[in-house]
């Protein structure tokens, strides 16, 4: 099963795109897709890396078999191996990261500690990969509202006499 966001429903149905909760098992995988890459699988096999399971270590075996061996018959290539590093980040820190803070805090977002523990793991690897770039997703501010992270409080100005 795949875990759907609401900001993301345009790309489930046309998958065009590569879904959060794909990026997510592409990371834990430890493979690189490309959009051009993910655009030349068919159909089908796009659904099947989207519900392709990916708790066990077999299971992230058998869908990086899955994967190399759809590209290496689409394309001819196999897809390029990510760092432990680049893996590392299938697993999101404890806390929020400051990009993402100052990130979210300019879309009108307060995501501090308290908010970021409560997310679950696919949350918060979306607001990673939205927002702990130097310039975030235009569906960070989307995201953050769909995951109930708090809007920053409006201080009432004082009008001017």
């Amino acid at each position: 099963m795949i875990r759907k966001f609401k900001f993301e429903d345009e790309m489930h149905e046309s998958l065009q795109c590569v879904p959060m909760a794909v990026r997510r098992k592409l990371d834990r995988v430890g493979l690189k897709i490309g959009l051009q890459q993910w655009k030349s699988l068919d159909r089908g096999e796009r659904l099947a890396i989207c519900h392709f399971p990916f708790d066990s270590a077999e299971e992230c075996d058998a869908l990086g078999v899955f994967i190399r061996e759809a590209m290496e018959r689409r394309l001819g290539v196999e897809p390029k191996c990510l760092t432990d590093a680049q893996r590392a980040s299938a697993e999101p820190p404890a806390s929020p990261p400051a990009r993402a803070v100052v990130h979210a805090r300019t879309a009108g977002f307060d995501l501090n500690a308290t908010t970021w523990s409560r997310l679950d793991g696919d949350e918060r690897f979306a607001l990673l990969k939205m927002g702990d770039a130097e310039t975030p997703s235009h569906n960070l501010g989307a995201a953050l509202k769909e995951f109930n992270v708090p809007a920053i409080a409006q201080v009432d100005q004082p009008r001017a006499k």
